[in-house]
C-alpha cells in the first residue's frame, strides 16, 4: 500500500477540520457560544466604560428636581424674619394708672406707670372675654366683671380717681353696650367713649415712638374694626375698616381684602417702612413666633401662618391685605400697648 506524501496528510487534515467548521455551524454552534458568553453591554470605541460611583442620567435628574424642589420650599417657609432692635424709655419716678378697655370682645385691663413727660411703663395687664358684642353678657356679669377690675387696681395701688373706663369704637357697635354704660353709672364712674378716629390716634400715642414718626404706621386689628393709622406732619391720620368678626355679618373675604387694601393705600409711601401692629388676632401670630419675654415681637410673613378658627382666619386676611398694599414686610407687635394706654397719656 502506497503511503501518502506528507502535502496529502496536510490537505486531508484540512478537508476534516473544514467539513468539522461547516458542520459546526450548521448545527448551531455559534448560538451556543453566544449563550455561555457573559451578557455585559458591548462598548463601541467611542464609548467610555461607567464608573461605579456613577449616577444614571435619569437618577440624577431625579436628584436635582428634588433638590430644587427642597430649596423652594426653604426659602418660602424659613427665611429669617427681620430683627428690630428698640428698648422704649423707662419713666422716672412715675404714678401709677389704671384703664379698663371695654372692648368689642369683653373687659382688659392696664395697670401703667407713667411719668411726666410721659414716658410709661406697662405693671400689669388682664385680659377677659365677656362676649359682649354677641350681647350674651348679663347686667350681673357686667357688674361682677367690672367690680373684680377695679377691686384689683385698687389693691395694686391705683388710686380710686386715678381708673379710667373707656369704650372702644367697635364696642360701640354691640348691642350690649348701653348695659355696660348703664353698670358704670350706677357705680358712679364716668364712660369715654371714642371714635374710630380718636382710637387710631390713641392708638398710634402708645405705640408708635417718636423716632418712628417719620417712616412708619400703626395697624390696631380689633374685633370690630381696625384703624390705620400715621403721622403726618404734626398731626395724626387714621382711617377705619373691618374688624376681625367682620365674618359675623355673613361679609366675604373678598369684599374685606378690597376695602382694606383701599384704606391701607392711603399710608404714604415713605411711611411704610416699619408697621407696628397691636389687637387680639396680632397677639395670636406674635405669640408663635416670641423669643423669651422680649416686647417687639417681629412677626413672620402672613403665608407663614396657618389658622384654624374664624376670628383668627379674618384677622390674617386683613393682616395680609395691609401687607400686600403697603409693600410693608416689617410688621411688630408690641405685647405692652393698647389703645387705652394712649388715652392715659392724654391725661394730665
Amino acid at each position: 500500500m502506497q503511503r501518502l506524501t506528507v502535502a496529502g496528510r496536510l490537505l486531508i487534515t484540512a478537508l476534516i477540520l473544514a467539513g468539522v467548521f461547516f458542520a459546526f455551524r450548521y448545527f448551531g454552534g455559534n448560538d451556543a457560544l453566544r449563550k455561555l458568553a457573559p451578557k455585559d453591554k458591548e462598548y463601541t470605541e467611542s464609548e467610555t466604560m461607567p464608573r461605579a460611583d456613577d449616577k444614571t442620567a435619569e437618577a440624577a435628574v431625579e436628584e436635582s428636581s428634588a433638590s430644587s424642589s427642597a430649596s423652594s420650599e426653604s426659602e418660602a417657609t424659613d427665611q429669617p424674619r427681620q430683627s428690630f432692635s428698640y428698648t422704649a424709655p423707662e419713666p422716672q419716678n412715675g404714678k401709677l394708672k389704671g384703664v379698663v378697655e371695654l372692648g368689642a370682645s369683653g373687659f382688659n385691663s392696664f395697670i401703667v406707670r407713667i411719668d411726666d413727660q410721659k414716658r410709661w411703663k406697662l405693671e400689669k395687664a388682664e385680659f377677659n372675654n365677656s362676649l359682649v358684642m354677641e350681647n350674651m353678657a348679663t347686667d350681673e356679669d357686667i357688674r361682677t366683671g367690672l367690680k373684680s377690675y377695679i377691686g384689683k387696681m385698687l389693691d395694686f395701688g391705683v388710686g380710686g380717681r386715678d381708673i379710667q373706663f373707656v369704650v372702644s369704637s367697635g364696642a360701640v357697635k354691640a348691642e350690649g353696650t348701653p348695659k355696660i354704660i348703664k353698670v358704670l353709672k350706677s357705680l358712679n364712674y364716668v364712660v369715654n367713649i371714642v371714635t374710630p378716629e380718636q382710637e387710631g390716634s390713641l392708638g398710634l400715642r402708645a405705640v408708635l415712638p417718636t423716632e418712628f414718626y417719620n417712616n412708619s404706621f400703626v395697624v390696631d386689628i380689633g374685633s370690630g374694626n381696625t384703624k390705620i393709622s400715621w403721622k403726618e406732619g404734626g398731626s395724626t391720620k387714621a382711617v377705619e375698616t373691618y374688624g376681625a368678626k367682620y365674618f359675623q355679618n355673613n361679609t366675604s373675604d373678598e369684599t374685606v381684602t378690597t376695602e382694606v387694601k383701599a384704606k391701607a393705600k392711603q399710608v404714604p409711601t415713605d411711611h411704610r417702612k416699619t408697621c407696628f401692629i397691636i389687637g387680639g388676632v396680632p397677639f395670636e401670630l406674635a405669640k408663635a413666633v416670641r423669643k423669651d419675654k422680649e416686647r417687639y415681637t417681629v412677626l413672620d410673613a402672613p403665608s407663614a401662618y396657618k389658622l384654624e378658627n374664624a376670628k383668627s382666619k379674618a384677622g390674617l386676611n386683613i393682616y395680609r391685605s395691609i401687607a400686600e398694599a403697603t409693600g410693608c414686610n416689617q410688621f411688630v407687635f408690641d405685647w405692652d400697648a393698647n389703645f387705652t394706654i394712649g388715652y392715659l397719656l392724654t391725661i394730665k
